[in-house]
Order: structure tokens, then C-alpha cells, then sequence
């Protein structure tokens, strides 16, 4: 990553902060990611917190959309993978 300069940013009456967009792209940082602030004196420290549940949320609506599967047909499809894989599992086990 890139070294940036020191900038200044004014916190908001509802104690929000805005990121430079510089500092924010060479971060990679986007709308909805999250960030964890460490207080390390009279200094903070801001890193990106990348949360794997909401990234795989996110691609997998970015997959259904792209696809044009509705979420009602995904759903089924899931059950029906969900029952087939629990008589491969269970079932066949049982008769042996």
C-alpha cells in the first residue's frame, strides 16, 4: 500500500468521520465494509475489517442476480441438494 499524507478530517454532530477518498482507495476500503478503530494513546489507529460473512453475502447476490435464478427457485434448489445429501449420508448407511 501506498504511503499517504497526514490529512485532517472534521468528526460530525452525530460523531462521524469521513475517510479522504484518497486514503479510502488505497485502502480498498468501500461503502458497507467495516473498520476497526484501536486507541493507542492519544492517537487512533483505523484498519479494515473485513468480515467474510457479508463479503460471501455479497458475491453470492452479485451470482444469483448475474444468473437470473430467482431466490425462490435458489431456496428450492438448496432443499432438494439438502435432502439428496442426507439420504447419501444417512439412508444408504442405514440399509448396510
Amino acid at each position: 500500500m501506498e504511503t499517504a499524507k497526514a490529512v485532517t478530517a472534521e468528526i460530525r454532530a452525530r460523531g462521524q468521520l469521513t475517510i479522504p477518498k484518497k486514503i479510502r482507495e488505497m485502502s480498498h476500503l468501500e461503502e458497507g465494509d467495516v473498520v476497526s478503530i484501536l486507541p493507542v494513546g492519544d492517537s487512533l489507529i483505523i484498519t479494515s475489517k473485513r468480515l467474510e460473512f457479508d463479503e460471501a453475502r455479497r458475491e453470492l447476490r452479485k451470482l444469483v442476480k448475474a444468473s437470473g435464478v430467482a431466490v425462490e427457485e435458489l431456496i428450492m434448489g438448496l432443499k432438494e441438494e439438502r435432502a439428496d445429501l442426507f439420504k447419501e449420508k444417512y439412508v444408504a448407511k442405514k440399509k448396510m
